[in-house]
């Protein structure tokens, strides 16, 4: 009977966050839909909700308080230091080749209209009855970008991360499915057709180099609480820009990158035990970040076809949905579609130049909704 106290101490929630962590490991493995992130959230939703599971704090009779490492991990790098997510973002930079964006700037525009889905996300969740604090953590889903969700709902104190995380990381990596949806739902097959030749410029190393820092500054005195996410992103992109440390951004792509991601993913499950997790409010902030990806999409694609109101030479208004922080997802699938639709399309290189727009977009709007929060509460 001792040794299996355990099974007689289980919730209907616990069994409930077991299914969870299946099903995430499940899209991981079989679906391979960011499996270096979904596989640690899942096997750690199973871990933190075993009884008296010794990976969080727990107290012992005779013995004292004993601290678990994924409590440890939580405490260290997220709640007091956001330390993993920022670390991420240097290696998201690191990945990034800004020159189709430099090449072409007016590609910008479409990662400020595909953040649509914030502003959607925040005036539901305020009409739900979340708090203010909770409703821009749950609107920056809408950033389409995990690390940045996690980041403002940390420091907004939001009681949904774990729900958040799930959702954001979730739907980034459903990317495939939504996207496609959400564009058909406002184009036509002809709209869809549309070629564009991509006339970019020769971007100088000089411009790569000042672009990061530039970026940094500016960024830094318009809005300062999103300082360190941008400045984090850029940092990443100045090691691979600058020519001289082609080993620290290769170790940034690829060692740094991996390691913080899957320690991100397992200590994320640190918010996902099944006391604060299982309850109905979870199943509304998935309702809300499911929306909040579709109208990120119709931004960016509606906003392509205004333009193209008034312009000879149109644009393919599938760019437009590049426009969201899913890199390079995003502008993968509008590719892809590309090449269904009219084989032989090449959209590439102004899908990735609004797709890097969004990364920069989506982490300024998280600084900004930092800023309202703080100046409304």
């Amino acid at each position: 009977m001792f040794l299996l106290e355990g099974m007689f101490c289980v919730t209907w929630q616990q069994i409930i966050m077991y299914f969870v962590g299946g099903f995430l490991i499940w899209l991981a493995i079989k679906k391979q839909y960011e499996p270096a992130l979904l596989l640690p959230m899942g096997f750690g939703a199973i871990l933190v909700n075993l009884p008296g599971s010794n990976a969080l704090n727990q107290t012992l009779p005779g013995v004292g308080e004993v601290h678990g490492i994924i409590s440890w991990l939580y405490e260290v790098g997220i709640s007091a230091s956001e330390a993993m997510p920022l670390l991420l973002f240097i290696g998201i930079g690191a990945m990034i080749d800004f020159g189709p964006l430099l090449a072409k700037p007016s590609l910008f525009l479409f990662g400020v209209f595909a953040q649509l889905g914030i502003v959607t996300a925040l005036l539901l969740a305020l009409f739900m009855g979340f708090p203010l604090n909770d409703a821009a953590s749950i609107a920056i889903i809408g950033a389409a970008d995990g690390p940045t969700s996690l980041l403002v709902s940390q420091i907004l104190h939001s009681d949904y991360i774990g729900a958040i995380a799930v959702a954001a990381y979730s739907y980034m990596a459903l990317v495939p499915i939504i996207q496609p949806f959400a564009i058909r739902l406002v184009t036509t097959q002809k709209e869809r057709s549309i070629r564009m030749d991509y006339q970019g410029r020769t971007v100088s190393k000089r411009a790569r180099i000042l672009f990061p820092i530039l970026t940094t500054v500016a960024v830094g005195f318009l809005a300062p609480s999103c300082a360190s996410l941008v400045g984090f992103l850029m940092f990443g992109n100045l090691i691979r820009e600058c020519g001289v440390l082609d080993t620290l951004a290769d170790a940034a792509q690829t060692t740094l990158t991996n390691l913080i991601t899957l320690l991100l993913g397992i200590t994320i499950s640190f918010s996902m035990q099944a006391e604060s997790f299982v309850r109905p409010d979870t199943l509304f902030i998935m309702a809300i970040g499911l929306t909040a990806f579709v109208f990120d999409t119709l931004g960016g694609v509606l906003f392509a076809k205004f333009l193209n109101l008034f312009l000879h030479k149109k644009i393919n208004p599938m760019i437009g949905a590049a426009g969201i922080s899913a890199f390079p997802m995003s502008s993968r699938v509008v590719q892809k579609m590309a090449q269904e639709e009219c084989p032989g399309n090449i959209l590439i290189m102004q899908a990735i130049g609004a797709n890097v727009s969004g990364q920069i977009a989506s982490a300024v709007a998280g600084g900004l909704l930092i800023q309202f929060v703080a100046g409304n509460m």
